[in-house]
């Protein structure tokens, strides 16, 4: 009978991990399989519960940490989240309310919008503080 209950219990975390891809109950369900062996070779109940928790336990401190790092996907930068903090030249007035300016960010020309709402001049030296769609917001560099 012990048997069945881990042999549920192993699919069961198995199944769960398939949905959740957390990388938590996989380690759970190798447990489950540990005092399910156990169980074959004939350890008592009270045995398979600890060989179950030990082994998740251990499981989940030692390779947890390293499935992580191989199987998370790194975050490359896109061309847009460079251009946020980068520095660029307003080209055409920059006037929210008239919903007009333009500011040149390295060889690319883009819409730009005042972060402060303030009518921003050509030739100001702007730093971009973020981009919504193909907007960049912007305030001016004070020189120092």
């Amino acid at each position: 009978m012990d048997m069945f209950i881990w042999l549920i219990l192993m699919v069961l975390f198995l199944a769960v991990e398939s949905q959740t891809v957390t990388m938590v109950s996989l380690w759970f369900g190798a447990g489950a399989l540990a005092a399910l062996i156990a169980t074959l070779c004939g350890a008592e109940l009270w045995l398979q519960a600890v060989i179950f928790f030990v082994v998740s336990i251990a499981l989940l401190a030692s390779l947890r940490p390293l499935a992580r790092k191989y199987f998370t996907p790194k975050i490359t930068k896109t061309n847009v989240d460079s251009v946020i903090g980068s520095q660029g030249l307003v080209t055409a007035e920059i006037d929210n309310l008239n919903a007009r300016g333009q500011v040149k960010l390295g060889a690319m020309e883009w819409t730009a919008r005042s972060s402060s709402g303030e009518n921003i001049p050509a030739g100001t030296l702007v730093q971009v503080d973020k981009i919504e769609g193909v907007k960049a917001f912007v305030t001016p560099v004070t020189q120092e």
